[in-house]
């Protein structure tokens, strides 16, 4: 049976699109020779899945489940996983706490599925003491997690599996310039031939003009960190679904939108979702870490 993926050829270039990771995922190859293009989109199907399928939250069949189902017991992991353990925790580190992959268990409290309720102080207090990723020992054989805690490996995953596509894209196809877009976390294996940018369109709400939506790329990677799609009204009152873990509540002052452009899409991920987590001081955090990037206020 053929892979759930279908490829357009244009002028200029092919399009392979399918969906992984709770997303659109778009892999455009500047090439239009059919044998190349397959290999592509097979390599960038079969990697996503395989990704979102050990890492997802939502699986009880996985590694993530494992560990967040393990009561206290550790739970042996792969070389990979201690890889993305181990960037994770070098987020949490130099963003001083405000980047923990075991926050994501403030959903209880805000679900951000449609009902726009707001909850109480003593719900998110709940929460917050099963917060903390200081309180998780792992080493390259096991992970251990504080019973009650779980992980949500989320926030660095799609960026991974973004990353993992293009690199081995520049081994399948090294004169082909491929751009792998998942759900617009992006990395680009090369320049192009014809020496052009790519162009890429952030998806942002109709009242935004192109000048805000348009990007181009040349090389390297860009990622996006948005509120826009996952909100509460409260009272008329917005509320983005960028948390704080120390507090329980959304970012004061967050944008509505961070793109921060950077060698890998892993960097440009966790830079983007750094510059969200703080606020209104976004703009001076990335100037400090001499990145580029785009903010949508």
């Amino acid at each position: 049976m053929r892979p759930d993926y279908k490829i357009h050829f244009y002028n200029e270039h092919a399009c392979i699109r399918f969906k992984a990771m709770a997303g659109q995922c778009e892999v455009l190859v500047d090439s239009l020779e059919p044998a190349t293009v397959e290999q592509i989109a097979a390599l960038a199907y079969h990697q996503a899945l395989r990704v979102d399928n050990k890492f997802s939250r939502y699986r009880n069949d996985n590694i993530c489940h494992q560990i967040n189902t393990a009561r206290g017991e550790s739970t042996p992991i792969d070389e990979e996983t201690y890889r993305l353990l181990s960037f994770a925790d070098q987020c949490y580190q130099s963003s001083k706490g405000l980047f923990d992959l075991t926050s994501g268990i403030l959903r209880r409290a805000w679900p951000f599925d449609g009902n726009n309720r707001q909850p109480n102080q003593q719900q998110i207090d709940a929460l917050l003491c099963l917060i903390g990723w200081e309180k998780v020992l792992f080493d390259n054989k096991q992970v251990t997690l504080p019973a009650g805690m779980e992980i949500d490996l989320g926030a660095i995953a799609k960026e991974y599996a973004v990353g993992l596509v293009a690199q081995a894209c520049t081994q399948l196809a090294p004169r082909a310039s491929v751009l792998v877009n998942f759900s617009g976390d992006i990395q680009v294996s090369k320049a192009r031939r014809d020496g052009l940018h790519w162009k890429v369109n952030l998806d942002l709400p109709e009242h935004y003009d192109e000048q805000h939506s348009l990007l181009e790329i040349k090389q390297g990677a860009m990622a996006t960190c948005s509120q826009y799609h996952r909100e509460a009204v409260v009272n008329g009152k917005r509320f983005g679904h960028i948390l704080n873990p120390s507090t329980g509540w959304p970012v004061d002052g967050a944008p509505a939108s961070v793109t921060v452009f950077a060698k890998n899409c892993v960097q440009a991920g966790s830079l983007a979702t750094l510059g969200m987590l703080q606020g209104d001081n976004a703009e001076a955090y990335l100037q400090s870490r001499q990145v580029e990037y785009k903010i949508v206020r």
